[in-house]
């Protein structure tokens, strides 16, 4: 997949937000000149300064990431991490860490920091990240001009020639290859971020707090445990986020199955997109919808997915990202510290929707 298709294709990644930018060639926004090792690169003045890590062991380091395009060695803990991922900054806050500049994808919030995170960021006691955008590409200048230690791109799906020119900038630490691209667990990334800054501990602890989360959402709603589900958007017709996206897999850490009806629909990508006249492949158990204010119409899908018993029995959940919750952002973040703010608030959407009463439903 080329670098266009591939941009435009991430614009579903978004929950009813859409990257405007699908224009341009694989080399598109690359700077003629780049800094090299050693060269010194005019600071950004407004550039906040990162937090210090917080005295990792001596012996975490060197540590090698492996990743998509090989391997990263790191010899000392970073101190001015670039994330040039969309969702990593979660990950580096639970860890005391604040990165210099974070990779705005939607909404609008200093420093790329979303609600359930602000706490966190204003704990360590630091301003709010610069913020890259990445409409037109990655801006290598901007990059290159904060001066950075490391570039961290997890949740991403950088192609051979950005992590190439990435490279050319500061070590970098691509997506992971055994997920798809922008498929990288939450669990994975924290884990790895926690092997970056030399707290392997403190992120593995951080993760059985959020894994016991989810096991007592089973435990308290037994129900979840293979009923049928989904979680969809509006974007050219309905997009489906398949089993190897973070969203579909939040639900089956539920409990959740997603039929194979839809599954088999699945390739090797986040997701896939149904037509309208298709919408009754999403009867399901249970629907979640993010970001979708055109289903509430009544002719959407033609009136089709209003006819549908998901629909009539009140088994479809709505997420927003807008509204003051967020739910809709936590839900396509899926971070160690979106996860306990979200699954209080889907965990009694989910079990309302399925108790078969339209009138208890709290989506």
């Amino acid at each position: 997949m080329n670098h266009t298709i591939r941009t435009c294709v991430a614009a579903a990644l978004v929950a009813a937000v859409v990257v405007t930018a699908c224009g341009g060639d694989d080399d598109a926004g690359v700077p003629a000149v780049l800094p090299t090792v050693g060269t010194e690169v005019p600071r950004v003045t407004d550039a906040p300064d990162a937090a210090p890590v917080a005295s990792p062991a001596d012996a975490a380091f060197p540590v090698t990431i492996a990743h998509k395009f090989g391997e990263t060695v790191i010899s000392e803990p970073p101190e001015r991490i670039v994330v040039v991922g969309l969702t990593e900054q979660d990950a580096l806050l639970a860890l005391g860490v604040v990165p210099v500049a974070t990779t705005e994808w939607f909404g609008e919030h200093p420093g790329a920091i979303w609600p359930w995170a602000q706490d966190r960021l204003a704990a360590l006691g630091a301003e709010p990240p610069v913020v890259l955008n990445a409409d037109d590409g990655l801006n290598y200048e901007q990059i290159a001009s904060l001066h950075p230690d490391l570039i961290l791109g997890l949740y991403a799906g950088l192609v051979d020639d950005e992590y190439t020119t990435l490279t050319q900038i500061a070590p970098t630490v691509a997506q992971p290859g055994e997920y798809v691209d922008w498929g990288v667990s939450w669990d994975e990334a924290l884990l790895t971020i926690g092997d970056i800054v030399g707290e392997r501990a403190t992120a593995e602890a951080l993760a059985a707090e959020v894994e016991a989360l989810f096991t007592q959402a089973i435990t308290d709603h037994p129900e979840f445990v293979g009923a049928a589900a989904a979680m969809a958007t509006p974007y050219e017709g309905i997009w489906v986020y398949a089993p190897e996206d973070v969203r579909g897999r939040l639900l089956t850490s539920l409990g959740f199955e997603m039929p194979p009806s839809l599954s088999e629909l699945a390739t090797d990508e986040f997701g896939f997109d149904l037509s309208l006249e298709q919408a009754d492949l999403l009867d399901v158990d249970v629907l979640v919808w993010l970001d979708a204010e055109e289903v509430g119409r009544d002719d959407f899908a033609g009136a089709l997915y209003h006819s549908l018993a998901v629909h009539t029995e009140g088994r479809d959940v709505f997420l927003d990202s807008d509204d003051e919750d967020a739910f809709g952002g936590a839900a396509s973040f899926v971070t160690v510290l979106s996860l306990p703010y979200l699954l209080d608030g889907i965990v009694p959407m989910l079990a309302a929707a399925l108790d078969g009463d339209p009138a208890t439903n709290a989506g």
